[in-house]
């Protein structure tokens, strides 16, 4: 078990936590390019602030014009996360709740179209009647605004904004403009930035090389922003000569050069930035001051469960989106929380559902222990999903289906049990004989995509009886959704005639949650996504019971 045990460096002379009388605001920028992992530098600094003491909330920003992800394909921005209150969001949300175990809104994230679409409906309603509508002053305004709504609640002392992009890309301008009036408005004391960069290394010469991070310094500050402390991004340790260098030419001290080296795991991160003192540096330029020392006594115990199994497991993704794995990263993430708990590792085999067909099925599926058929929309790599479904059935395979999964999963044992061979989805096929899932019938007016669908946190009332009720160990449970089409309770005697049960139903809409079948060892659908609620301190119950049922067909 790891524990780090530092001597605190934070002035005595700043004030505390109960003096405390406004939220401080900590921005996290990034430059040279995207990918550094500014959402993981920015939620294992709220980890560290959080187990100091601190009530931390982290919040992202976007620059592009989609007024959210949800109408994006998943190879342009990966996974869609969902939230409690039904915002369809970044995927770096999915990093904040899974490392602080607090759930996020829609007021944790922001893009430039949801800001443009605000400003346009104010200048419509006439609220800017005689003046110029301008990127100065009223769309920075309403970033500042949109940038102080989680820190004028009261909630929070620290809130942590991460800026999407690159500094000096177009998109980018008006958030570094609005962060800049926000430092100047709010104080030293009260606002600061933290740059991310890379420290790039060239095999060639055999050295580190400083020049983008001062270019990245550079162009940060000619839209006068200076940054209070660089953490930089780097596959081998930075030299002090190096830290001095990075001082000098950035005008920072070098103790608030901050190395973040690779890690075998984003889980390491929060121990990384302890042991580089990133959380005391943030404090004492925030003035504040911490008694309570960081132990993540919890998330250590976690970390030496995932990094020392006792077994192996390996599981079948099947997915049409594999080639992205970020598209699935809430469910790969998922497992590896419950492989810490099972003190197992879990060894994700990416399967194409489109490569799948019952002549190569057997070839692909062989030796798994257990089958996750992920969610998705349209009918590309249906027909895929189905034979692993009928694989994972008819082998007594431990078997997941989520959101498309479970609708799939209704599918193959309508067609292949009922004897229902033209059952489909009425999502793939409008005109089929037997829609054994169809189009939710609050959907079947709407005509606009974008945040249309079943969206947010739902009841769900679990049957005693079944498999998930042993997961949950309770009958009711609130869970995440994000659909249009549903299980068609046409079918439901049919289907539980034949051995699939309905074991969790909405208790207001009667709509159909899990479904099961009572004679296999393990097999769940459910239309949820459990995925979202999944954290590292609290593990999803679906997926550890999972996990352990994948472990028991190893033996």
């Amino acid at each position: 078990m790891f524990l780090f045990v530092r001597k605190s460096r934070v002035s005595t002379f700043a004030q505390t936590k109960q003096n405390m009388s406004n939220t401080k605001y900590v921005f996290v920028t990034g430059g040279v390019t995207s990918s550094l992992g500014k959402g993981i530098i920015a939620a294992s600094l709220a980890k560290l602030l959080q187990v100091r003491g601190f009530s931390v909330t982290i919040q992202k920003l976007d620059p592009y014009i989609n007024i959210d992800p949800g109408t994006l394909n998943p190879y342009e921005h990966g996974e869609c996360y969902v939230t409690d209150d039904g915002a369809e969001t970044d995927l770096d949300l999915g990093h904040y709740e899974r490392f602080l175990n607090i759930p996020t809104s829609q007021a944790n994230n922001v893009t430039t179209g949801r800001i443009y679409q605000s400003v346009i409906d104010k200048e419509r309603k006439g609220e800017f009647l005689g003046k110029t509508v301008q990127v100065i002053p009223h769309i920075t305004d309403e970033i500042k605004h949109r940038i102080q709504i989680l820190g004028n609640t009261g909630d929070y002392d620290i809130v942590i904004t991460e800026i999407g992009g690159t500094v000096g890309d177009i998109e980018s301008l008006p958030y570094i403009e609005s962060v800049r009036q926000l430092l100047w408005e709010l104080g030293s004391e009260n606002a600061i930035v933290i740059h991310l960069t890379l420290i790039p290394y060239l095999a060639a010469a055999g050295e580190l090389k400083t020049k983008p991070t001062q270019h990245s310094v550079k162009t940060l500050m000619q839209s006068g922003v200076n940054p209070d402390i660089l953490v930089c991004r780097t596959e081998h340790e930075i030299s002090e000569d190096i830290k001095r260098k990075l001082a000098l030419f950035c005008n920072v001290k070098k103790e608030d050069v901050i190395q973040s080296i690779d890690a075998s795991t984003i889980y390491d991160v929060p121990n990384l930035m302890f042991e580089e003192g990133l959380d005391t540096v943030v404090l004492n330029k925030l003035q504040l001051c911490s008694e309570k020392q960081p132990q993540l006594t919890a998330w250590n115990n976690f970390l030496d469960k995932y990094k020392n199994p006792t077994s192996t497991v390996e599981v079948g993704l099947i997915g049409k989106y594999v080639e992205l794995q970020d598209s699935y990263k809430s469910i790969t993430e998922a497992l590896i929380h419950a492989s810490a708990t099972n003190e197992t590792k879990v060894n994700i085999r990416w399967i194409h559902s489109e490569n799948l067909t019952s002549g190569n099925v057997t070839e692909h599926l062989k030796g798994l222990n257990g089958i996750l058929v992920a969610p998705g929309f349209g009918d590309r790599g249906i027909e895929g999903k189905i034979k692993a479904v009928q694989y994972a059935r008819e082998n007594n395979i431990p078997f997941f289906g989520i959101c498309l999964g479970m609708q799939m999963a209704v599918v193959e044992f309508s067609r292949n049990v009922l004897g229902y061979k033209d059952a489909s989805s009425t999502e793939m096929n409008e005109n089929c004989a037997h829609p054994v899932i169809n189009l939710m019938e609050d959907q079947k007016d709407i005509t606009k995509k974008g945040g249309t669908m079943r969206l947010g946190a739902w009841d769900c009332e679990i049957s005693k009886d079944s498999n998930v009720f042993k997961a949950y160990n309770k009958t009711m449970i609130s869970e995440r959704h994000r659909h249009r089409y549903e299980f068609n309770n046409e079918y439901s005697k049919q289907l539980s005639d034949k051995g699939m049960q309905t074991t969790g139903v909405n208790p207001k809409t009667k709509l159909v949650e899990i479904i099961e079948i009572s004679d296999h060892p393990w097999f769940v659908g459910v239309q949820y996504h459990p995925e979202y609620k999944s954290t590292v301190l609290n593990p999803h119950p679906l997926f550890v019971d999972f996990v352990k049922a994948a472990l028991q067909h190893s033996k």
